[in-house]
């Protein structure tokens, strides 16, 4: 073996090395270029974005304090939308659970069932948020407390696409 071919060789690869790492780095800058504006709209960072968000949180909070009370806020400056809603629905009359679904119950379906003991305000069957499958189980809001009480005796036990659904008087979920 020639000590020359071995060199020969090792100095083939390591160009090789070189040129990989040059097409890499350059892959790199271009994908760089590429992200700092997609379709026109400006990549940020994380940093950038935790600045807006420290401001926007400013501005939202003089929102509130300018607002009258009772004045809708948008959704997106008011922190307890998500609680208020919740008081709405309930103030609109009374929410019922339903368990025991048919992994093939659609909210209409269910509505539909539902509108048989009077006016049904929302339907909702919930979904795994990863399959996006149904859960088995759902809430009604029916639009007063009579109807809700007609629905649950009405209701629960009976069958829905193949199961008998259990209907029970929904309870706010402990913290």
């Amino acid at each position: 073996m020639a000590r020359g071919n071995y060199s020969a060789g090792k100095r083939q690869r390591e160009a090789e090395k070189a040129k990989k790492k040059k097409e890499k780095r350059e892959r790199l800058r271009q994908n760089r270029e590429r992200r700092q504006s997609v379709d026109g709209i400006p990549v940020v960072s994380a940093d950038e974005i935790q600045v807006a968000a420290a401001r926007a949180h400013v501005a939202m909070k003089q929102q509130e304090e300018e607002a009258p009370d009772g004045a809708p806020l948008d959704m997106l400056t008011s922190r307890n939308e998500g609680r208020r809603a919740r008081e709405r629905r309930s103030s609109r009359g009374a929410r019922l659970f339903v368990g025991r679904l048919s992994w093939d119950t659609t909210e209409s379906e269910l509505r539909q069932l539902f509108e048989t003991c009077g006016e049904v305000v929302d339907a909702v069957v919930v979904l795994d948020r990863d399959t996006g499958r149904s859960r088995g189980f759902g809430f009604v809001t029916m639009a007063s407390q009579g109807e809700a009480k007609k629905a649950l005796e009405e209701l629960d036990g009976r069958e829905l696409d193949g199961r008998e659904i259990a209907v029970n008087v929904a309870t706010e979920r402990s913290r």
